[in-house]
């Protein structure tokens, strides 16, 4: 899952001459010990984040999440290797006979590229599916293909209409909500579900590391179907016809009927980011696109723009965080980097503007305005908490993923 939300950010705590404020986000002093607030002990998480707890060792409860993510999946360890190695046959087992066994997702980025390489390595016989929302970069675009074609791996691509996926963009934007990508994540999670049926194929793997990216909390992120279709109604100008939406319906259908499991393995398994990143420059000449989730134009205007100078959040603290935790990373390199603005791509705002038909008066009144928050249009969020015991027991079975369940299934705590 890509699209995030925060809260705005609270007045910081701290001497207010150690302060800056870069667009929207406060900026504090980069020396970690002169912040001025509570900071996690292990990784850099503040008293900020949304629904943020400190333990009596002052380390946060998503450090914790994260310590019993890894003993559950024994994530680089004999036990996930193990565990992983059985999903494998079983994989292959299932796949008998059929032109493909599983599904990768590919964006052109570092994880989905790296994960195909090994869904070869390990024998698999994946086919690659891309959702395209009309705003890729033309590294990424070039990234795929490269990979790909080096592989012989087939690719299935779905493309929304531009002005469908532009329509959609804009009644977000306009809504003032900060999940302003929630339909490129939903399109592409029942995309996914969509072509393992026409195929007949019963896994699909995700190139997620909480590892290596951590896990957005709630209060950064929230999509489901019910949230795309009230806020499109409102805002929107034309109809949706190409856009693969996912009901509650359709949700619980592909994963009940259709019994498609999601599998993780970098969930199971030691990943290096950059090690990969290497290993795919030399073997393949894939290029980096210049930042975390920066290989679509879309995905650039939220994290470097939309979210910092609206909601004064910037999620980079979620990679420099894990950076931190797996120990690539001290704790005051990573908050040094974290108080300096993010690179913003030169004319990506004036682009955003004019391909969504948004006039500079609209643009700057959004901006301007008080942040809004999910729970202030319709979700199925109560639906989905209603139905915890069920998916828990999905969840388990790899039916939907376990951070849907972890993140969805609980009554949040994060303020309207």
């Amino acid at each position: 899952m890509r699209a995030g939300h925060q809260a705005t950010v609270p007045p910081c705590q701290g001497d207010p001459d150690t302060q800056k404020r870069t667009g929207g986000v406060q900026r504090l002093n980069p020396d970690i010990y002169k912040a001025g607030l509570r900071i996690c002990s292990r990784c850099i998480y503040d008293e900020r984040v949304p629904a943020i707890q400190f333990d009596e060792a002052g380390v946060c409860n998503y450090c914790r999440q994260v310590e019993m993510l890894k003993e559950q999946y024994g994530t680089g360890q004999p036990k996930g290797e193990a565990a992983f190695a059985a999903i494998i046959e079983d994989i292959k087992r299932d796949g008998r006979g059929k032109r493909y066994d599983c599904i990768v997702g590919v964006s052109g980025g570092t994880d989905s590229s790296y994960l195909v390489y090994m869904a070869k390595q390990w024998g698999l016989r994946p086919l690659a599916v891309h959702y395209d929302n009309t705003w890729n970069s033309a590294i990424a675009t070039m990234n795929i293909h490269k990979v790909l074609s080096g592989l012989d791996v087939d690719l299935y691509t779905h493309v929304v209409a531009n002005k469908e996926a532009d329509d959609i963009f804009r009644s977000f934007f306009l809504a003032g909500v900060a999940e302003i990508e929630a339909s490129t994540d939903l399109g592409y999670a029942y995309l996914l579900r969509m072509v393992a049926a026409k195929y007949s194929v019963g896994y699909i793997l995700e190139g997620h590391s909480f590892a290596e990216e951590g896990i957005t909390p709630l209060g950064r992120n929230y999509f489901d179907g019910r949230y795309i279709q009230g806020i499109h109604a409102r805002f929107g100008r034309q109809p949706i016809e190409t856009y693969p939406l996912m009901t509650f319906s359709r949700f619980l259908w592909s994963a009940l009927f259709r019994r498609v499991k999601f599998i993780r393995p970098l969930w199971y398994l030691q990943y290096s980011k950059e090690d990969a990143k290497a290993m795919l420059a030399e073997r393949f000449g894939w290029q980096y696109y210049g930042g975390h989730h920066l290989e679509n134009r879309m995905t650039s205007f939220f994290h470097s723009v939309y979210l910092p100078q609206k909601f004064g959040a910037d999620m980079r603290n979620n990679t420099l965080s894990a950076r931190v935790r797996n120990g690539t990373l001290s704790r005051a390199e990573a908050w040094a980097e974290y108080n300096t603005p993010p690179y913003i791509e030169e004319e990506l705002v004036s682009y955003f503007r004019k391909r969504l038909d948004i006039s500079d008066e609209q643009y700057d009144a959004v901006m301007s305005e008080p942040p809004k928050n999910w729970t202030e249009y319709p979700t199925y969020k109560k639906r989905f908490e209603l139905f915890r015991p069920l998916f828990f027991v999905l969840a388990k079975a790899n039916l939907v993923p376990m951070s849907f369940y972890l993140k969805y299934c609980f009554p949040s705590k994060v303020p309207a």
